[in-house]
């Protein structure tokens, strides 16, 4: 039986081209189209589609402001379109944290090369989130999130709240019933000392990171590397918006960026960060990237593969929810080094590729929820 599909946009012929290309697939049928945000809200409870594609800008009820009540009313598997622009990025990133759960670029020569490979491209996409729609609907961010302009006289510390929930936290261990070491992380940090965490994600990472970053303390004692899959145009913005929320800093990477604790780098899109330098003085690459020969860019492999070189056993590597393989390699050469490798749960991932992959190579010694990750995280490397 195929996934039912909602296609919405005030475009007709938008609509006309997405249903074509979706039910190209026989796994795909698009039961039905929505012209604007109203008429998605409603259709959305009546027809209960498996998936719906949103547009952003649309008169009456724009696409961030239906997500937000499609997931209160009728929780759906949302995908959105979005133009390459800063605005674009901004409201594509408000409407993932409404509750969509992936987004494209809405013109289809700027992510493949051929009309073929573009469409191919959006049934996967599409596809990936039917499939995992039983488990991957969830509440908006937005009630959840730590802004730093709100007062510090009105709100709690992060450390002091993070050390509460870090001691009853119950990681999901790969094959912990066969490997004594393994379960023993479940009651205590494995005491290593650590200089770096590195964390490498793609489809539904923007929501996975802003989970994991707005819950550490503004002292966090390590630098942060970060490599989100996610065009040139979107990195500034997810930046900044990261960097509002959380109480650590938060900057899109730079060239020649000297890392230091308490501040994590986005890798920008469509170029790749390697690190250079010394444990003690680490300072940014970052370059651009023609080459046909790597698909990523921002790569999560390159990235933690440089990683390895300096730190080697002194860095917890963390690959979160994505698809494809990204990661394995990086994450490969880091767990050569001794360092420590953990992975997102396939119950609490949008797509369960990225973290798959190191799972069963046997690379990723944990696989924890994005729930347990930052207070395991916190309570791996003895903070608070």
């Amino acid at each position: 039986m195929a996934y039912k599909v909602l296609v919405v946009d005030d475009s007709s012929f938008f609509r006309r081209r997405v249903t074509d290309i979706l039910n190209n697939d026989p796994k795909l049928t698009v039961i039905d189209v929505a012209v604007n945000g109203i008429d998605a809200v409603e259709k959305a409870k009546t027809l209960k589609p498996d998936v719906i594609t949103m547009d952003i800008e649309m008169p009456l009820l724009n696409g961030i402001e239906a997500v937000k009540q499609i997931m209160a009313s009728s929780p759906t598997a949302i995908l959105m379109f979005s133009s390459l622009t800063h605005q674009g990025a901004k409201s594509t990133l408000e409407a993932l944290d409404a509750g969509a759960l992936d987004f494209l670029p809405k013109k289809f020569n700027e992510i493949a090369k051929t009309t073929e490979d573009a469409g191919s491209l959006l049934r996967q996409r599409v596809l990936q989130l039917a499939r995992k729609r039983s488990v991957n609907i969830r509440k908006p961010l937005s009630n959840n999130s730590t802004d730093k302009r709100v007062s510090t006289s009105t709100s709690q510390p992060v450390k002091r709240n993070v050390a509460v929930a870090s001691s009853s936290a119950r990681p999901v261990v790969t094959d912990n019933k066969t490997n004594p070491v393994l379960s023993q992380a479940l009651k205590r940090s494995s005491g290593k000392k650590y200089k770096l965490l590195a964390i490498g994600t793609s489809t539904g990472g923007p929501v996975a990171l802003q989970k994991i970053l707005t819950q550490l303390p503004s002292d966090f004692p390590l630098p942060i590397i970060l490599v989100q899959h996610m065009p040139a145009t979107f990195t500034s913005a997810f930046a900044n918006r990261l960097n509002t929320l959380c109480k650590i800093t938060v900057k899109e990477a730079s060239d020649g960026d000297v890392l230091k604790p308490g501040c994590a780098y986005l890798a920008p899109g469509g170029r790749q960060m390697i690190l250079n330098g010394s444990e003690s003085l680490t300072k940014l690459k970052v370059i651009e990237d023609n080459s046909t020969r790597i698909a990523f860019k921002p790569s999560v492999d390159i990235s933690f593969g440089s990683a390895a070189k300096i730190y080697k056993d002194s860095v917890l590597g963390i690959i979160l929810t994505g698809m494809g393989s990204d990661g394995k390699e990086g994450t490969r050469m880091l767990k050569n080094t001794g360092a420590t490798i953990w992975a997102q749960d396939e119950e609490s991932c949008v797509v369960y590729g990225m973290p798959q992959v190191v799972t069963k190579a046997g690379i990723s010694e944990l696989s924890l929820s994005i729930d347990e990750m930052t207070p395991s995280i916190l309570k791996e490397i003895a903070h608070g």
